[in-house]
């Protein structure tokens, strides 16, 4: 059932039942099973919505994605360290149901509703990528993805000492999305970026935006959070 919930329009979605009563009723005599298969002859069939359309690209667009690939080279040849960050769904901490099956003698109990008032925490992991490298981080925080937390990730990871180093560490690049914790409209973030990288480092740091709606070309989403995803899947049902 769908329509206006505020006026008396109102349709029914045309199930294989209805649509054998109908038929019934105007004397075609025929089972479910027979409209099934003149549907399927007809190439119809049950379908969700995909998601294929995309707006008309700014026609600045592909000049900001060259300037990027130009300042990402600049950077890696001269020994700079390049990084990609971004934020992933946040999760709450607790007896919840995931999805997926495991091998075990009799399943978990868990919550049976998933209330966020149950959970011990939320879970907010952080990814930092090296693209010179080729290695991946994530931090995981239980509050809340800020700008301060964003900014904290990476001087976390800056200041670790068994990362790899570069031939140069006195300039940094950032490769992130437009919005988030880290958007580009946020003065937060260029404030805790100036306090916790720059200042307590001293290091020059550049930050490059990807345009809206392209985030799927930020080299964390591709190199990084799609092999943890793939990882995962592999891990189900082991």
């Amino acid at each position: 059932m769908a329509g206006l919930p505020t006026g008396n329009e109102k349709w029914v979605r045309k199930s294989l039942r209805n649509l054998a009563s109908e038929l019934k009723e105007k004397t075609y005599d025929v089972s479910r099973t027979t409209v099934k298969r003149l549907l399927r002859k007809l190439d119809y069939g049950l379908v969700s919505n995909r998601k294929s359309l995309v707006r008309i690209e700014h026609p600045d667009q592909d000049r900001q994605f060259r300037y990027i690939k130009r300042v990402k080279k600049l950077f890696l040849d001269a020994g700079f360290p390049v990084i990609s960050i971004d934020a992933k769904d946040k999760e709450q901490i607790g007896d919840f149901l995931n999805k997926g099956r495991n091998w075990r003698q009799k399943p978990e109990r868990v919550l049976l509703h998933d209330f966020p008032s149950d959970a011990i925490g939320r879970a907010v992991p952080y990814g930092i990528y090296d693209l010179t490298h080729n290695q991946g981080y994530v931090y995981v925080g239980n509050s809340y993805d800020t700008p301060e937390f964003a900014a904290h990730c990476i001087a976390q990871w800056w200041s670790n000492p068994e990362r790899p180093r570069f031939e140069r560490e006195d300039m940094l690049l950032i490769f992130c999305d437009a919005g988030g914790s880290n958007s580009s409209r946020f003065w937060l973030w260029k404030q805790e970026v100036q306090t916790q990288l720059a200042n307590r480092f001293g290091i020059r740091i550049m930050i490059c935006h990807y345009p809206t709606g392209a985030s799927r070309y930020n080299p964390i989403e591709y190199r990084l959070f799609s092999q943890i995803s793939r990882l995962l899947q592999s891990n189900v049902g082991e």
